[in-house]
């Protein structure tokens, strides 16, 4: 079939296989690039199919030649139905890795469920013995508790006040005023129990539980604080209150791992394009002048250079730097002060008419389409392609 994009607000309806495919091989080369890393040889990535969690296992395996198991939830094709994006990244990664060599097997399910942490174990055991690192990178708006069956839902929204700014819908360029109205009643609750660190510190005890960790063990999950223009939706928000709770959790899950020598970091990571990312107010506007703005200074990075550099710079280096609150910082070029001024200034400016000129919204569009695998350099998107496509070492 001829797949086109379709798109409803910030999400797009299809995928493109040869595209996803496309992207991960460029990926790919980007870490061959850059030379071996001396990192961990087997590594479980939880939330493996996208984004940074994609770039990670990309890193591991082709960075440090690891053995991977990916974890995901993804929706698999059907006859005249694509895949959802992260199940054709997942299917192209698992060919390139098994091309060099490399042991990767996925599975694709619910990873708050006990059912895919017991199947993950158990392969764990199987195949790997133990893990010497784990990847947290789960991004979901909802969780059914494994435990209680209760179903959480996370919300995004200020707390304490109305939220009003700018936004821009990036599909027509129009910059105008959004309003969210602050939290109520279990709004924050319900988003920690979503999106803080409870799921990661469960699998984690899982895993130590049945002796699945390596002498030396690691763990690191991902979070975001951004600048005093996004703080009133983002970290002083619901969501912020979330990864609050994550970046509270790794001192809990490091004390728990001390038998180990081992360590749960939280790495503080730059604003990009995601799914998620896209379905904030006010961050696609943010996100387009910054990129204008670091991509004039020559530090712009996507997914993949943020990660290589956090692998390579940060959790392999002799010493692992961290801030007072015992966070690793890989956002540090987006915050450096000079970076945030000019943005702050062009933020007074942006219009829908200025836009164009004082921001990157081309840009933001294209990572935007990229992340469902469209409008990616090489692809032929006139060619019949097929979609169902499998993924090699799905159990």
């Amino acid at each position: 079939m001829i797949i086109e994009p379709r798109t409803r607000g910030f999400i797009c309806l299809t995928s493109h296989p040869k595209g996803c495919e496309q992207n991960v091989i460029d990926q790919i080369e980007y870490i061959k690039s850059k030379g071996a890393i001396d990192g961990a040889k087997k590594v479980l990535v939880i939330g493996a199919s996208t984004g940074f969690g994609l770039a990670s296992r990309i890193t591991s395996a082709f960075g440090s030649g690891a053995s991977t198991i990916g974890v995901f939830f993804e929706k698999p094709p059907a006859e005249g139905r694509p895949a959802s994006p992260g199940w054709y990244n997942s299917a192209a990664f698992e060919k390139e890795a098994h091309k060099a060599g490399l042991y990767a097997k996925s599975i694709n399910g619910d990873a708050f469920s006990n059912e895919i942490k017991k199947q993950t174990l158990d392969l764990i055991k199987t195949d790997l013995g133990q893990v010497d690192m784990v990847i947290y990178s789960l991004a979901s708006p909802v969780r059914t508790h494994p435990d209680t069956g209760v179903k959480y839902k996370s919300v995004l929204k200020p707390i304490g006040a109305k939220f009003q700014n700018k936004t821009v819908d990036f599909h027509t360029g129009v910059v105008s005023e959004v309003s969210i109205e602050p939290a109520q009643g279990d709004d924050i609750d319900n988003t920690v129990a979503v999106m803080g660190g409870e799921d990661w510190k469960m699998w984690i005890d899982a895993l130590k539980n049945e002796g699945l960790l390596a002498e030396g063990f690691t763990t690191i999950a991902y979070s975001y604080i951004g600048p005093s223009l996004t703080e009133a939706v983002y970290r002083k928000g619901t969501i912020g209150r979330a990864k609050d709770h994550l970046e509270a959790t790794a001192f809990t899950i490091s004390d728990s791992l001390k038998p180990l020598n081992g360590k749960a970091y939280v790495s503080v990571n730059k604003a990009l394009v995601t799914q998620a990312s896209s379905a904030i107010p006010v961050i696609p506007l943010y996100i387009s002048l910054l990129y204008k703005v670091m991509k004039e200074e020559g530090i712009h990075e996507g997914c993949i250079e943020q990660i290589q550099r956090l692998f390579q710079d940060r959790l392999y280096a002799d010493t692992t730097p961290t801030d007072d609150e015992g966070r690793i910082r890989i956002d540090d070029w987006e915050m450096r002060a000079d970076v945030q001024a000019r943005v702050a200034e062009l933020w007074k400016e942006a219009t829908t008419e200025t836009l164009p000129k004082i921001g990157d919204l081309k840009g933001y569009e294209k990572d935007f389409f990229n992340l469902f695998g469209f409008m990616v350099e090489g692809v032929d998107y006139d060619e019949d392609v097929n979609e169902l496509v499998e993924i090699p070492g799905l159990q």
